[in-house]
């Protein structure tokens, strides 16, 4: 039985350590982005829990949404340009780390909390260094926020 691998579990070494997303950070969410299986999309999913709620009650706070975005749009845009040069992820597999440029995000309701939300991307635009992901957070059958992200190709002497 093939195992899936989450994009963030592709980083390399150096890159392991985010908050929102890293592997390595104990303290951290540990959220995992995964290719769908046509490779168009790429899915997160997370159930905020009570101590990231914001100033509205039993709501998740913007700058959770905010990063939430920012740590699956960066991800999925090391997996597009990943899948763009005919790759697949493996065990093996150390993709290009990508970091957020510009992140626009709509608030269209409020994300309840302690119930599951999924975050599903696409790809707009691909260059040698940018990618452009477009996003949408939904929460018991409803929108509730977007985000366009302009993500951008780490550089090796970074």
């Amino acid at each position: 039985m093939n195992k899936k691998i989450a994009i963030q579990d592709t980083y390399g070494e150096r890159f392991q350590h985010c908050w929102g997303c890293g592997p390595k950070n104990e303290g951290g969410l540990h959220l995992q982005s995964y290719p769908s299986e046509d490779g168009e999309t790429c899915v997160c999913q997370v159930t905020p829990d009570d101590r990231f709620t914001g100033g509205v009650p039993a709501n998740l706070f913007g700058g959770m949404i905010a990063m939430i975005f920012d740590c699956h749009g960066t991800a999925s845009a090391a997996w597009f340009a990943h899948k763009n040069k005919g790759l697949d992820l493996t065990p093996d597999t150390v993709i290009g780390r990508f970091i957020t440029a510009h992140l626009d995000v709509d608030f269209l309701r409020p994300v309840p909390m302690n119930e599951p939300v999924t975050v599903t991307s696409r790809l707009e635009e691909l260059t040698d260094r940018k990618a452009v992901i477009i996003m949408e957070m939904e929460a018991a059958g409803q929108a509730r926020a977007k985000a366009k992200m302009v993500a951008v190709a780490v550089k090796k002497d970074m």
